[in-house]
Formats: C-alpha cells, sequence, structure tokens
C-alpha cells in the first residue's frame, strides 16, 4: 500500500498537522500556558495555515532524496509564516503580549526540528520502508577520500533504495584522514589494509575513486584487488573533474586491461599538433586496419580537406567509411579499395587527388604467419612501402609518415626484417625528396587485429587453457589511440629522416598480461582458467626493443617521445639489393631470407626454414 503516491502524501501531511499540534502544545507547556478553548484553537490555527503554507510552497511536490537547500528553506518560512498566523489569532483571545510572542516562537521551532527530522529520515530510509525490496544489498569499499569520492559517496547515499548498496569503509593512503569520515563513511586504513579490510567489512565491491592517480600506483592498487575477488569500478579519469562533470555511480566503469599496465598515457594535447592536417588532403594505406582506422578517426575530428581511405580489404574499409561518414556527413571522404602493391593502381589515386599527407599503414604484420609466407611479407610491406614512398615523391606529398615497429631492432623474424627495410627506404629516399620522409616506431598495440588481447579473450570465452609462449617473454604495450597519437605527433614534428621511438615505459610480461586479463573476466587463473605455455613460435624472440644501440635518442618537446638518429649505409648498393630482392621475388620457391639478412645486418633467422 505504501507504493500508492497518494498514500504517501496524506501520510506526509498527516505528520506535518500532528507535529504542528505537538509544537504548540510543547511550547504551551514551556512558557505555562492554559490549555483552555482559546489554546486548543490557536493549535488548529497553527496546524492549518502549516499545511497551508506548505502545500502553497509545494513542499509536497519536492523529491526529499534529491533535496536542496533550497527546498528545506521552503520549510523554515511556511513555519515563520504560521507562527505570524497564529500570532496575529492569539490576539483575538490574549492580551499578554510578551507571553504571545514567546509562545509563537518556540511553537515555530519545534515545529521546524519536528518537520526536518521528518524529512532527513525519510530522505535516508522512505525508499527501503516504502519499496519494501528484498533484494541483496551490495557492500562497497571506495579506494579514495578525496573530492571524487565525496560526490561518489553523495550520489550512492540518495540513492539506496535504486542501487541497493552500502558504503561499509573508505581506503586512503594519507595517514592523516585514517580514522576520519568522509559524508559519513569512515576511513579505515591505507590500500596495505585492502585484504584485511574486504574480510572484516564483507566487502563485495571495490570503487577505485583517485582519478588523478599516477599510471603505475594505480595499477599496483588495481592488482592488489583483483587479487580479493571482488568486483571492481573505476572512475574513468580526472577530466571528469576538470570538466565539471558529475561523478556519480553511472561514471563508473570495469577495470581495464590498460589500466594495469602502469603507463601514463602520452599527451598530445597541444593545439598544434593538429594544425597541419587542417585544410589538406590526406591519404591513410590500410586505412581499413586497427591502427589505419584510428589514424582516419582522429584526421576526421581536426578538419581535413579530403581524407582518403585506401585498403586492399573491402569489410572493414566499409566500416570505417560508415562510422566516419554517421559521426560527420559534412566530412569529404573518398573510400579505395587497392593494394599497395599495384603500382599503377597507387600511380593513379596520386595523379587524381594530390594527397598532401600520406600515413602508410599498410603493411603484413602477424609474426608466424609471415614466417610461413615471407615472400609475402617482402612484396607487401618492403615494395608496398617503396612504391607509395616514390609516389609520394613524384606527386610532391607535403609529408610521408610510415608505420614501423619495436620488431624492426634486431629482428629475428621476416616481418620485423622488412620493417626494417621499409625504415631504410623512407631515410634513402628522404635523402633525395622534398617529401618530409619519416618512419614512427612503437611497440604491440592493445586490441589490435591480431594481436595477444583479442587471442587471450576467445580463449578464456571458451575455458581456456590461454596459450603463452614463455613465464619469461616481455613486451612493450600502448592503446590504439596512443599509438596513432604518436603517429600524428611525428607528422607534426617532422623535418625528414627521423625514426620517431615512444618512450613506453616498463615492458610487460606476457603471462601477467594473461593472469589480468583472466581476472578481469571474473575467473581465478591456473585453477579455474588455465595457462599453458608453448614454447616460441618461429620467429619470435623472448624480448622486443625499441632502438638499436647505433641509433642514440635525441629529445623533443613531448617527453614521452625521441627521435632515433639514422644508421648510416650505403644508398647505391642497398637499391642494387633491393633490384636484386625483387627479381628473386619472381620465383615463389626463392629463400629471400639470405639477401635479406645482407640488407638488414641485424636480421639473425634460422638457415633450416
Amino acid at each position: 500500500m505504501f507504493k500508492n503516491r497518494f498514500t504517501i502524501l496524506l501520510i506526509c501531511i498527516a505528520f506535518d498537522i500532528a507535529a504542528a499540534v505537538a509544537s504548540v502544545f510543547l511550547a504551551g507547556s514551556f512558557c505555562q500556558i492554559e490549555f483552555n478553548g482559546a489554546f486548543f484553537t490557536l493549535a488548529a490555527v497553527f496546524a492549518v495555515s502549516l499545511f497551508v503554507f506548505l502545500y502553497i510552497f509545494k513542499a509536497y511536490n519536492i523529491l526529499w532524496k534529491y533535496a536542496g537547500y533550497s527546498d528545506y528553506i521552503r520549510l523554515v518560512i511556511s513555519a515563520c509564516l504560521s507562527g505570524l498566523v497564529m500570532l496575529f489569532a492569539s490576539l483575538i483571545f490574549e492580551s499578554d503580549n510578551g507571553i504571545k510572542i514567546g509562545f509563537s516562537l518556540i511553537s515555530v521551532l519545534f515545529a521546524i526540528v519536528f518537520i526536518f527530522c521528518f524529512r532527513l529520515a525519510a530522505r535516508h530510509s522512505v525508499g527501503e520502508i516504502f519499496k519494501g525490496s528484498t533484494k541483496a544489498k551490495e557492500n562497497i569499499m571506495i579506494i579514495g577520500a578525496g573530492d571524487a569520492a565525496k560526490l561518489l559517496i553523495n550520489d550512492i547515499q540518495s540513492n539506496r533504495e535504486l542501487y541497493k548498496s552500502t558504503i561499509k569503509c573508505a581506503i586512503d593512503d594519507n595517514t592523516h584522514k585514517i580514522g576520519n569520515y568522509i559524508s559519513g563513511v569512515k576511513i579505515v586504513g591505507d590500500c596495505n589494509s585492502i585484504p584485511d579490510c574486504i574480510k572484516e567489512y564483507h566487502i563485495d565491491t571495490i570503487i577505485f575513486a583517485i582519478p588523478s592517480c599516477e599510471s603505475a600506483r594505480k595499477s599496483e592498487i588495481l592488482q592488489m584487488c583483483q587479487k580479493t575477488g571482488c568486483k571492481i569500478r573505476v572512475l574513468p579519469s580526472v577530466y571528469k573533474m576538470l570538466s565539471g562533470q558529475q561523478i556519480k555511480i553511472n561514471t563508473l566503469r570495469e577495470v581495464q586491461i590498460e589500466d594495469l599496465l602502469g603507463r601514463d598515457p602520452i599527451d598530445l594535447t597541444l593545439p598544434n599538433v593538429f594544425d597541419y592536417i587542417k585544410n589538406k588532403t590526406v591519404l591513410v594505406t590500410g586505412g581499413g586496419g586497427s591502427i589505419g582506422s584510428e589514424i582516419c578517426r582522429q584526421i576526421a575530428f581536426h578538419n581535413p580537406k579530403k581524407l582518403i581511405i585506401f585498403d586492399i580489404y573491402e569489410n572493414n574499409a566499409y566500416e570505417i567509411q560508415n562510422e566516419l561518414k554517421f559521426a560527420d556527413p559534412e566530412l569529404d571522404l573518398i573510400t579505395l579499395i587497392g593494394s599497395v602493391r599495384d603500382k599503377k593502381r597507387l600511380e593513379s589515386v596520386f595523379e587524381k587527388y594530390k594527397p598532401q599527407l600520406v600515413f602508410h599503414a599498410a603493411a603484413h604484420k602477424h609474426v608466424p604467419l609471415m614466417e610461413d609466407s615471407p615472400n609475402e611479407a617482402i612484396k607487401n610491406n618492403v615494395f608496398g612501402t617503396y612504391n607509395t614512398a616514390l609516389c609520394a615523391d613524384k606527386y610532391g606529398a607535403e609529408k610521408f609518415v610510415l608505420i614501423s615497429t619495436d620488431k624492426a631492432v634486431n629482428p629475428t623474424n621476416i616481418m620485423g626484417a622488412s620493417k626494417r627495410i621499409c625504415e631504410m627506404i623512407v631515410q634513402s629516399v628522404n635523402e633525395k625528396s622534398k617529401t618530409e620522409f619519416v618512419a614512427v616506431r612503437f611497440g604491440n598495440v592493445l586490441g589490435s587485429n591480431g594481436s595477444v588481447i583479442p587471442l587471450f579473450k576467445k580463449q578464456i570465452e571458451k575455458g581456456g587453457p590461454v596459450t603463452v609462449t614463455d613465464p619469461n617473454m616481455i613486451r612493450y604495450f600502448m592503446t590504439i589511440p596512443e599509438a596513432v597519437s604518436l603517429v600524428i605527433q611525428a607528422g607534426s614534428s617532422a623535418k625528414g629522416g627521423e625514426i620517431f621511438v615512444l618512450d613506453m615505459g616498463k615492458p610487460v610480461k606476457i603471462v601477467d598480461l594473461a593472469e589480468n586479463l583472466i581476472r578481469l573476466s571474473g575467473y581465478k587463473p591456473y585453477s579455474e582458467i588455465q595457462i599453458e605455455f608453448i614454447g616460441l613460435r618461429p620467429g619470435e624472440k623472448m624480448y622486443e626493443e625499441l632502438l638499436m644501440s647505433e641509433e642514440g635518442l635525441k629529445k623533443t618537446d613531448n617527453r614521452l617521445i625521441y627521435i632515433g638518429h639514422a644508421i648510416d649505409f650505403d644508398e647505391n648498393e642497398f637499391f642494387n639489393e633491393l633490384k636484386e630482392l625483387k627479381h628473386l621475388l619472381e620465383d615463389e620457391n626463392s629463400d629471400i631470407r639470405e639477401i635479406t639478412a645482407r640488407i638488414v645486418p641485424t636480421y639473425h633467422y634460422n638457415a633450416a626454414q
């Protein structure tokens, strides 16, 4: 019956009238006024007038769980006006004005106390009383005791009947806060006490509410939380606070693998980074791939004159085309199907559209597959890059940015060796061209097609096992937006001939990545989901490098981006060897690894292959 809104309204009115009558009688006792007929009339006048003023000021239309300062002011004004009405009425029945004024004032004060207490009690408990839900509550621990945590706690406490959650405690590393309260929630310890507090307070869910926390510390805390078996939610980032957006429970998200890398994302928010894209015709080869499509997204957002997507795989090109058209119907977008191996096709594209900026992302990148098809890696990566670079030079492109990889450093596989040759092509062509040619080298990209994360997710969905090559294998990782930000930064900073390298922080053990992903999926590694070590695959190495020792490092304006000095090599000999390599590719049975090793002296391969 309490779910009926009219019933709830009647209860509120009845309580207010009863509170008004009780206030008059208490004030009368306090002022030692005789309870006669005139007194009962005053009590009735005060009760009715209080109800009328509360109604006039729409106090019965307020959702008290969302009430603010102005709403409580309405209660005070209603009580005061009711007191004035009773004071005027008392002039008709009594003659001692001193007692009348004091009596009216005390009645008002008692009434304010009663109706305030009723509303405050309703704010925190009426939802549970009226709804009578039997749904089990969730016990929450908040990590953090700052502004974001306070806003989040207030939202949860104001909506208990909606969220079915109770905040049991808060955690903060600031020792001065421990033992104090934040919005009624006790701060019970620092992050080292998380496991003990979870047991003591029977915690089901942990909310990480420190949006400004450094990535390394955040990763450390979240990995500690993962081992508890509790659900984990996090506030997205500090921008929520800075932009004035409200911090509420529905802004929380699940922990992502990026949260556990322990590295701050690269910051490329300077406006001049994207200025060189505005009003330019931009060509992105491999524009439908993981990296290429993100390049297209970020470029489309910065007002190019025309954006050309060039890709051999029509399904991917179609998807990014539709996405960009939906996001910006005014974008001048051209989607073309073709291969970078086909020089005539490239010539026609460059001749027709005259792209000013070229981002070359088209490549075969899967290491084990390319070990089985080495000729295809060379055809697509090396000569696809060579064709595109020559067209960029011939048709006067301003900048050419090659997407490279850390596997080009001391390569042990044909894919990495092919990418090193691509870097050498860029450096060589740059010497003779007005176009500024640069390469961008980075590590593994989380979530890209063919990367380890999608593979692990599929294996987890099937119940395991998750296959890891070796317990000691390490890799550098970055997110797709970070990788693309570096690419665009390279284009902005390019003077010609550089190899840009990102400081990617500490490398990550693949087995740690697998364990974390299993926990993020709600399972326990080695018990619910097994991890199987299968050994190194062909062409793989235990440790990836981002820079060859000869290259050195040079700082840029961005503290996380460096430039590797170019390694000198004989360009005439290099181009002669490219011709020989191309000739060998005409015979599908030829082994091109030997000549590849001559071109790339740092390439080491198994001759038995």
